[in-house]
């Protein structure tokens, strides 16, 4: 090779909320991950089951992806009862998803209210990092997070606001993650909530198996999709997008407390 020819970049990427199931498909989804150079995958329970094996996919693949231990609000009526015992647990990395989902009400919104507000208390106690799941839901959340403190370490996952929740989030110290969302034609106001969150103040997502992007919608997700949606924010935001992976990569790694990569992780 001479001085003028170049190794290709190589970029590696953190899906920071996913929902792999415990099957030969959700190995094979990781596997095309990091064929895709999506590296470490953040694995996301939404009830005591799907926390479960969650983490136990986390223990296979030991390093490269993890887990968490939440109630969605959908399920908020289950209750939290086995969720701290998995938080104790090495592979599991934040409390989560839980939060406030009024679109729907699969669960009474005073029972929503009353499970996030436990989820808070656990991020606090065992000083985890927190997702947080809104929807239709905005004062409520910032209401409940301003009286009981946002953890340290808290993300807004999936994040569907605007410009000024944004500034909201931001202003109260959490990060905000953006998935395919921001990609679709109709979602103006995401895409410039996007571009006025600073670069290390974000993560990216697939949320897979939903919200493909562009030009993959309407399809089933996965998070080898995840660098269409960084290199669709990298054009948006006009940055290299060997920059925004690098920032992006350090941003999850330090949030989420990720152990670095090495050669002995398992693929």
């Amino acid at each position: 090779m001479t001085s003028e020819q170049k190794q290709p970049i190589s970029l590696k990427w953190v899906d920071n909320h996913c929902h792999i199931e415990n099957s030969p498909a959700g190995r094979n989804a990781i596997a095309e991950a990091k064929h895709a150079g999506v590296e470490k995958l953040v694995n996301v329970g939404t009830d005591l089951t799907t926390s479960q094996e969650a983490l136990a996919i986390a223990q296979e693949f030991s390093g490269s992806v993890f887990s968490t231990a939440g109630i969605h609000p959908h399920e908020a009526s289950k209750g939290i009862e086995g969720i701290k015992e998995l938080l104790h647990t090495p592979h599991v990395v934040a409390v989560g998803e839980c939060g406030l989902d009024y679109h729907y009400n699969h669960s009474p919104p005073s029972t929503q209210r009353a499970v996030f507000a436990e989820h808070i208390d656990l991020a606090h106690e065992l000083d985890l990092p927190l997702v947080i799941h809104a929807r239709e839901a905005w004062d409520e959340i910032f209401t409940i997070l301003k009286a009981k403190q946002p953890p340290s370490r808290t993300v807004f996952h999936c994040f569907t606001g605007g410009p000024q929740e944004a500034e909201i989030a931001l202003d109260m110290g959490a990060l905000l993650s953006f998935s395919g969302i921001v990609t679709f034609k109709n979602a103006q106001e995401n895409r410039e909530a996007m571009l006025s969150t600073p670069i290390d103040r974000l993560m990216i997502e697939t949320d897979s198996p939903y919200l493909s992007p562009v030009p993959l919608r309407g399809k089933q997700n996965s998070p080898s999709n995840l660098p269409i949606i960084g290199e669709y924010i990298a054009e948006q935001r006009g940055v290299d997008v060997k920059t925004l992976a690098e920032q992006i990569w350090s941003t999850t790694h330090t949030f989420y407390d990720l152990p670095p990569s090495s050669s002995k992780e398992t693929s």
